[in-house]
């Protein structure tokens, strides 16, 4: 079975909140470091790609209706 790109994109919405929580603890206690920005850019592609298939499933559902 397939899951849905609305799951899947809520799923990398909430790894992305989880990186910049651990980076932002990361940049209190350490400062700026390689792993605080691989965290952030870790976090970066995660909301992004979480927000790409969140509107690629209201497009998909769109296109159904239709």
């Amino acid at each position: 079975m397939r899951q849905s790109p609305l799951i899947s994109g809520i799923f990398y919405i909430m790894l992305g909140t989880l990186f910049t929580f651990f980076a932002i603890q990361n940049v209190n206690e350490t400062g700026w470091g390689f792993f605080t920005y691989l965290l952030v850019l870790l976090a970066t592609f995660d909301i992004g790609s979480g927000i790409r298939m969140i509107t690629f499933h209201f497009k998909i559902k769109n296109a159904n209706k239709l």
